[in-house]
């Protein structure tokens, strides 16, 4: 199934500059709709859902600021981020007390945009699927009982995870036949992202592959450099 592409409100008053970037990012496969303005800004926004907001700050009508507010008021959760000629600092620390995610000033490297574009809407996902209340899953011929720390194969004897084991196991089931990025489950479960903990991850992902051997249709794939798949076959 082709996953739906995210979607970019761009509040950009200078017309040849929004159309570039807009161009630019529907290159990169983004779906983008362009306001001109605040006011039309605004606008768009009630009309629509989008998964990430960029906004210049200094616009006619209505600034990127007071944008930002009323885009809050009625979303706690979209991604902002600043567009900027000015670098006062005053500015950056108004913007970041509206709810900006990010800032960049003018003129930025397109490069840069789109990692950081990448980065807050993989966050934001990954925030929402592992804040999850769900412990019930069906791994293939496995059930996971993430609240009892249960794994099952086939109604067989339930085998007793260990802690990491478990929260582990239980973040790959929210993601399954999706990326479970690394840096997640080490921010979540080891409370830190670097070498050592990283190691000790890998060891836990080899356990985990062992448990779940009995069953060939499901394994745990490693996408270097990214994180994980816990893959299950029909």
């Amino acid at each position: 199934m082709e996953e739906q592409k995210k979607r970019i409100l761009l509040v950009e008053d200078d017309p040849n500059f929004g159309t570039v970037l807009k161009d630019y990012l529907m290159m990169n496969d983004y779906e983008v709709t362009h306001a001109k303005n605040g006011m039309e800004g605004f606008e768009k926004f009630k009309k629509d859902d989008f998964d990430l907001c960029i906004l210049d700050v200094m616009m006619p009508y209505k600034d990127g600021f007071t944008l930002a507010k009323e885009i809050r008021d009625k979303n706690t959760d979209v991604p902002i981020i600043f567009l900027t000629a000015k670098t006062m600092k005053e500015d950056v620390l108004r913007g970041y007390k509206v709810g900006a995610d990010d800032y960049l000033n003018k003129p930025f490297d397109s490069e840069v945009l789109l990692m950081k574009i990448k980065a807050i809407i993989q966050r934001k996902a990954t925030e929402t699927i592992s804040d999850s209340k769900q412990f019930e899953f069906k791994i293939g011929s496995f059930d996971l009982n993430s609240k009892l720390r249960f794994l099952r194969f086939k109604g067989g004897d339930p085998l007793k995870l260990s802690p990491k084991e478990n929260e582990l196991l239980r973040l790959l089931a929210l993601h399954e036949n999706d990326l479970m990025p690394r840096e997640l489950a080490l921010t979540k479960i080891w409370r830190d992202d670097n070498y050592f903990t990283s190691r000790s991850m890998d060891v836990y992902i080899a356990k985990l592959r062992k448990y779940l051997k009995p069953d060939e249709k499901v394994e745990i794939l490693n996408i270097h450099g990214e994180g994980f798949r816990l893959v299950v076959n029909s």
